[in-house]
Order: C-alpha cells, then sequence, then structure tokens
C-alpha cells in the first residue's frame, strides 16, 4: 500500500511514524508513506496557500487551485495504482472500523489535511471521501490524519505479524468491546486471574469471552450493544 499525505506541516508526521508498528511496516516495505508539503503547489514569492473569505468573515480559507494541483501530482506518484483521496474534515462520515476495514484494501490512499479557518467549497469535489473522526474541533487535519494510517496500517496483512491478531480487538466485531485479557503474575496485590482462564477448556473460555464482551459493551458502550 501507499500512503500520501497532503499537508502544510509535514514535520508533524515525523515522529509518529518513525517507530513501533509502522516504522517496521515501512521497513518491511508493506507500506511507503509519503508526506508532500502543499505550499510547494502555491504560486508567486510568497507561496500563498489561503486568502480572505468572500462575504467577509474571520479567518483565511485553503484554495482550490493550489489544492487541485497538490491533489493532481499526489494521484501520478504510483501511476500503477489507483488513488483514493480523503478529505479530513467535520463535515465527513464519522470513522469506524468497517471502514479502516474498507481503506486497508486501497492501493494509494491520499490524506488531504485541511488547516486554516476552512477550504475552498471546491476542494470538496476534488476528493472521493470525507472522513470525520469525532465532533470537536482540531486545528489541522494532520492529527485524524495519523488516526486513520495507525488504525489501516496494522490491517495490512503482515504488518502485525499473525494473521489472527487483529481479528479478537475491540471493534472488529463492530457492536462490541474486546473481552477482559489477563497475563502473569497470577496474583498481584489480592487480585487474580478468572479461574476459567487457568482451566486449559477451550470452549468454556470461548463463551466465557462472548459474555464478558457483552457484558462490558453494555456497561461502557451502551449505544453499540
Amino acid at each position: 500500500m501507499h500512503i500520501t499525505l497532503l499537508t502544510l506541516f509535514p514535520d508533524m508526521f515525523t515522529s509518529p511514524f518513525a517507530s513501533s508498528i509502522i516504522a517496521r511496516a515501512q521497513k518491511n516495505n508493506l507500506v511507503t508513506i509519503k508526506t508532500v508539503n502543499i505550499r510547494d503547489f502555491a504560486e508567486g514569492s510568497y507561496k500563498t496557500v489561503d486568502d480572505h473569505p468572500y462575504g467577509g468573515g474571520v479567518g483565511m480559507v485553503m484554495k482550490v487551485d493550489v489544492a487541485d494541483r497538490a491533489i493532481h501530482f499526489a494521484k501520478n506518484l504510483y501511476p500503477d495504482t489507483r488513488p483514493y483521496v480523503i478529505l479530513l474534515d467535520p463535515r465527513g462520515t464519522p470513522y469506524k472500523q468497517q471502514k479502516t476495514k474498507d481503506l486497508s484494501t486501497k492501493g494509494h490512499l491520499i490524506f488531504f489535511c485541511a488547516h486554516y479557518e476552512g477550504i475552498d467549497e471546491r476542494i470538496r469535489t476534488l476528493v472521493d471521501e470525507q472522513i470525520s473522526i469525532g465532533d470537536y474541533i482540531l486545528t489541522g487535519g494532520e492529527i485524524p490524519a495519523m488516526v486513520l494510517v495507525d488504525s489501516i496500517v496494522r490491517l495490512i496483512p503482515g504488518v502485525l505479524g499473525k494473521p489472527e491478531s487483529p481479528i479478537d480487538e475491540s471493534f472488529s466485531d463492530p457492536n462490541m468491546l474486546e473481552y477482559p485479557q489477563y497475563t502473569n503474575p497470577q496474583y498481584y496485590k489480592n487480585m487474580g486471574i478468572p479461574p476459567v482462564l487457568l482451566s486449559g477448556n477451550h470452549k468454556e473460555i470461548e463463551e466465557w469471552r462472548k459474555l464478558e464482551a457483552k457484558i462490558i459493551t453494555q456497561s461502557h458502550r451502551p449505544d453499540l450493544a
């Protein structure tokens, strides 16, 4: 998979993608992640990427011509793969695990990270999809892009090592949180481990996990149950 991040602040992505699972995925050639500075596609000596909104108002608006050139450049980075352009925006569809699975099958994902007060409305015609990670305000689309990249890359075959690794996680079933997990030490400060997990009876363990997942979901996220 190829991932291209269109941003005004490429340095924001250096540290998050230089360690842990995503770093290994890149090292093993399972994914390529490239940042492209939107400002490189602005014209004039000042490289202006935004301007005052028509009709007046507070703040600055990202320019459609600059965005168009940046997106066009990104689409042509990998000619043998079909690009899919995503705008990170509060107006977008709420991000869910099923969407993560869908996006993990794409050949080339392009994330457009908006900034400033907003974007020229015509930029929306240049993207394939708009996604929101929640009903709150962030400075720009960079952090949402990090969230999507992290969640998507870990589903690429081979990234987590074992094919079954992502299967039992929270939201793998979109209506269920994950069951409780335990490891050594077996006893700690008068706290033990549920006896069923020590029984060796895999059928009973599976039934216990399903029941516990249901209880946790009803308790913490009743909107999913």
